[in-house]
Parts: C-alpha cells; sequence; structure tokens
C-alpha cells in the first residue's frame, strides 16, 4: 500500500496550479524554484502521471492536474480546520468535554451540571449528546463523545466505567390516591395499579422489571414514556402511578398535586455510572464532571432533600 500524499507537495501543486509560475509558487513557499520543481516532479511520480503542461515560463495543468485540484484543495482545506481546532484547544486552556446521556438526565440533571463546571473552569469547551438508553455506548463507539452517563449495563472490555450513584425511583400519585393517604407505595397493591414506566427496551426498565419480579410483582403497564415529565404528566391526568426518579419528582414544574411515595421495605435504586474509553487519563473537566455530577444527584434525590409531599395531600 503507498503511503500518504505529502502535504508539502500538495500546498506547492495547488499554488503553482493557481499561479502558473515556478517563481511566483518559490516566493509564496520561501523556497528556490529548484526546490518547487522537485516537489512537484515527486508528485508526478507518486501520481503516476504529468499533472502540468510546461509552455515556455508557464506552466498549464493537464486533464490530470485539473481532476486532482478539487480533491487537493479539501484536502488541505480540511488540514488547516485541523490545525485552527488544535489553537482552540490550546487558546481556551483547559480542551473540551464532550458527554452523552439518555434525555432523561440530559433535561433534568445535565444542564445543572454543565453549568457548575463552566463556572468552575470558564474556559471549557461544552458539548452534550443524547444517548439511547437501549445502546448509550453507540455514541462512545463512534468517538462522538468521549464520556456517556447511563444505567449500568453488561461490562464491556473495552470501556472503563465509574460509578456515579444509586438512582432510587418513586411512585408519583394524585394527591387523592389511596396510596396517598399512606404515604407509601405497598407492594402488595402494585400489581392491579395501573403504572407509567420509562420505555420497556431501555436499561431502567430491565432494572425495574427485576426488582419487581423478586416479588413476584408483574406491573400492569399503561403506558410507556421517553422521559420523566411526560409521566408526571400523565400521572396527573390520573392514567396511573407514575414510576420516575426521586430527583426527577424533586425538580419537576408540574408535580405541585402529586405525592412521591417509597416503596415500603424494599427501595429501588438504579446503578448509573459514567462509561470511557479504557486505558484513556481523564482530563481536568473530565473529572470535575464527575465530581459535580455526584454532588448534584445526592441534592435533587433528596439524599439532602427528601422527596417532596405536598400539603393538599394531608
Amino acid at each position: 500500500m503507498k503511503p500518504p500524499i505529502d502535504s508539502r507537495q500538495l500546498h506547492a501543486f495547488v499554488i503553482l496550479a493557481r499561479t502558473g509560475s515556478f517563481t511566483q509558487t518559490a516566493r509564496e513557499l520561501f523556497l528556490t524554484q529548484s526546490a518547487v520543481s522537485h516537489s512537484i516532479k515527486s508528485l508526478e511520480t507518486d501520481m503516476g502521471c504529468r499533472l502540468f503542461d510546461r509552455v515556455g515560463k508557464t506552466v498549464m495543468l493537464t486533464q490530470a492536474g485539473e481532476q486532482l485540484l478539487p480533491s487537493a484543495d479539501r484536502i488541505l482545506r480540511e488540514m488547516d480546520s485541523a490545525r485552527g481546532g488544535m489553537t482552540g484547544l490550546r487558546q481556551w486552556g483547559f480542551g473540551r468535554l464532550r458527554v452523552g446521556a439518555p434525555a432523561p438526565i440530559g433535561d433534568g440533571l445535565l444542564p445543572l451540571v454543565l453549568a457548575e463546571v463552566r463556572k468552575r473552569e470558564p474556559r471549557t469547551l461544552l458539548k452534550t449528546e443524547v444517548a439511547d438508553e437501549s445502546n448509550p455506548l453507540e455514541l462512545l463507539e463512534a468517538r462522538r463523545v468521549d464520556l456517556v452517563l447511563s444505567p449500568a449495563g453488561k461490562p464491556d472490555e473495552r470501556f472503563a466505567t465509574e460509578t456515579l450513584f444509586a438512582e432510587e425511583h418513586v411512585f408519583a400519585v394524585p394527591n387523592d390516591h389511596p396510596w396517598a393517604r399512606l404515604q407509601t407505595a405497598p407492594l402488595e397493591s402494585v400489581g392491579p395499579q395501573p403504572v407509567i414506566v420509562p420505555g420497556l427496551h431501555t436499561i431502567t426498565w430491565r432494572f425495574i422489571d427485576e426488582f419487581f419480579r423478586v416479588d413476584q410483582i408483574s406491573l400492569n403497564v399503561q403506558c410507556e414514556t421517553a422521559t420523566p415529565w411526560q409521566a408526571l404528566a400523565l400521572a396527573s391526568a390520573g392514567l396511573g402511578a407514575a414510576l420516575v426518579p426521586a430527583w426527577a419528582f424533586n425538580c419537576a414544574p408540574n408535580a405541585s398535586g402529586l405525592t412521591a411515595l417509597h416503596m415500603g421495605r424494599r427501595r429501588l435504586r438504579i446503578p448509573w455510572v459514567i462509561t470511557f474509553w479504557r486505558g484513556r487519563r481523564l482530563s481536568l473537566p473530565e473529572s470535575l464532571f464527575i465530581e459535580v455530577a455526584r454532588q448534584q444527584i445526592a441534592i435533587l434525590a433528596g439524599e439532602i432533600n427528601p422527596p417532596k409531599r405536598s400539603k393538599a395531600a394531608h
């Protein structure tokens, strides 16, 4: 296999095609005419064809040269763009932070975390992408992000993980629901109760299903939702008890008519992890992101402030 085309030869080729003069090309490149001539001859040898016709003191592109010129222009522009991107990172100082997360976390938690990261490290370039919770590592595999926040899935030897938090789930029901008066969601009455859950294709659902199957409970699923906010809206409309993260209930704008309830003797906690390529050293913004994410979820999940219950439920 041939080695890649020499970028310096391409540069000389593009300038010579524009100027039509070895003298002018040498002047722009701060080289001798013989050096430019040698560079063009080497490129022609590499390409296996003549790229210029020499007519006196000027040169003109051959058909092969005309075909190569657009590709050469594009290659050099992309190389300039890559160099510019690296220069930008050096100027910002601390590099970038590219994070992928499923929509519920991306909409509720991620903005709070990124705002705090930016506050502490204002020169960090930020990028977020929505991860498909059925296959959250897809973004890492495509190298579109450097960190992925998701429920803990099956181990993959290509990637390293760090545990971030255990996401406790609660039932959200209208304030006049029988469970609200009990101030708990009794496991023995969960089976017949219409419930609203995350998508059945997600990792979160697998944890939920396994949790209830321990007590041989098969949930009466009435609706799947993409986000906790949708689940809470449906619960407010009386379509069922919404199974949502405690942190989402605590910061939901539409939960004033709802009560958050735990499930008696057992708690449904789903482990969330941050995943990245194994062997890659985390940058300062990435390490800071993990620290801040743990702090924010502790506050929102109720380890500092317990899930709120509307006064109307009393």
